[in-house]
């Protein structure tokens, strides 16, 4: 094992999590998977794919609130986002890069 510095500036978990029965929703059936993709979209769009790295995460436990992401350094956690969102998550997530 080695360890290394972060090599991005920003990492982004987007749940991406799917339950297949029960009574919980979750944030992959109502639109995670499509919101990660189009924040990766957004970041190849913009050339920022070696400073910003949008990933999978599974429950953060409060799917009832909508879709859930994190961001790092900032420890900003977003609830209640919908893909529609991306856009503007984008761009709050490329205002905190230098």
């Amino acid at each position: 094992m080695e360890p290394g510095d972060i090599p991005y500036q920003r990492i982004v978990f987007v749940c991406t999590n799917e339950r297949t029965s029960g009574p919980r929703v979750s944030c992959g059936g109502r639109g995670g998977i499509e919101l990660r993709a189009r924040l990766k979209a957004l970041v190849k769009e913009h050339g920022l794919n070696d400073r910003i790295r949008i990933c999978s995460s599974g429950c953060m436990d409060v799917c009832e609130e909508g879709l859930n992401l994190m961001s790092f350094p900032d420890q900003k956690w977003v609830c209640g986002a919908t893909p529609d969102d991306a856009a503007g998550l984008f761009e709050e997530i490329r205002a905190g890069i230098g």
